[in-house]
């Protein structure tokens, strides 16, 4: 009962990035709400996993984390100021 309320609680935290994410006036902005809204998906799978004893969102929620650390890698990348 208490993971699920703590499964709904940080899918709530990740769903409030996303105006920061799509409507950021800078860059930074941006990059950090796509950060945040993968560390809130993984914690999201970590808990409903322990909370409905399925290890196969452990294996997802690996997957977003690996996703969230390339695409963090892919902003910066692809802002940088070329010469």
């Amino acid at each position: 009962m208490i993971l699920n309320f703590l499964a709904l609680c940080a899918l709530v935290a990740t769903l409030a990035a996303l105006p920061r994410l799509i409507v950021g006036p800078t860059a930074a902005d941006r990059i950090l709400a796509a950060q945040l809204a993968g560390t809130g998906t993984v914690a999201t799978l970590i808990v409903l996993g322990v909370a409905g004893n399925a290890p196969e969102l452990f294996d997802t929620a690996l997957v977003f984390a690996a996703l969230s650390a390339v695409t963090g890698l892919a902003f910066v990348a692809l802002r940088k100021p070329r010469p």
